[in-house]
């Protein structure tokens, strides 16, 4: 089995192998490209449709953006918005659904390296893929773990570091990330502590 396929199947690999660097290469060349124009929105739409693994309508990703892979193992659905200096470290696959909102200073990560210090000090690594859900809000500063699923409808708050699972419609934070209550009725009456939405001018 060679390196790139031990990295496809998730198993420890060696990311310095000649085969993936070329691969790897490639796809960092465009990004930087990319990066050298951040004032120009078709070449950004252009190089999401040509470069990410998925990508669906209306996405928009404020540069800078960084990504190990240039995002080719990343899957966005429609409508994905990712703000300021967003980080995907994409050596596995990132799954991201319909409609997800990343705050400023995000970083999702599929990539880890052993405990075992001889392994470490060869340098292998391991990938995890990372899924998100629809509808999901991931607050600025937050720090997704590899191996990580997170559900629809769900809010992590700021400064969040989520190494666990987090299901579907629920407020969660903290390091390490918790859930801190459900997504509730109240969450309909009021936007922000007592303020309440005005929903006939919405």
């Amino acid at each position: 089995m060679t390196q790139f396929e031990r990295m496809e199947k998730g198993l420890i690999y060696d990311p310095g192998d000649p085969e993936i660097l070329k691969v790897q290469a490639v796809n960092m060349k465009r990004l930087r490209e990319l990066l050298l124009s951040p004032g120009d929105p078709e070449k950004l739409q252009k190089y999401m449709r040509e470069v990410f693994a998925e990508c669906g309508d209306g996405c928009y990703i404020e540069l800078p953006f960084y990504a190990n892979w240039g995002g080719c193992h990343v899957h966005f659905g429609s409508g994905v918005y990712c703000n300021f200096n967003t980080t995907f470290v994409d050596d596995g696959h990132i799954y991201i659904g319909d409609r997800v909102m990343f705050g400023p200073n995000v970083t999702v990560a599929t990539a880890n390296h052993p405990i075992e210090p001889s392994l470490r000090a060869r340098g292998l690594q391991y990938n995890k893929d990372v899924r998100i859900g629809e509808n999901t809000w991931i607050g600025a500063g937050s720090i997704i773990l590899p191996g990580v699923t997170i559900g629809k409808d769900t809010v992590i708050g700021a400064g969040s570091v989520v190494t666990k699972d987090i299901p579907d419609g629920v407020v969660a934070a903290g390091n390490p990330c918790r859930v801190l209550r459900p997504v509730s009725e109240r969450d309909r009456e009021y936007f922000y502590k007592d303020e309440k939405i005005d929903w006939e001018n919405l």
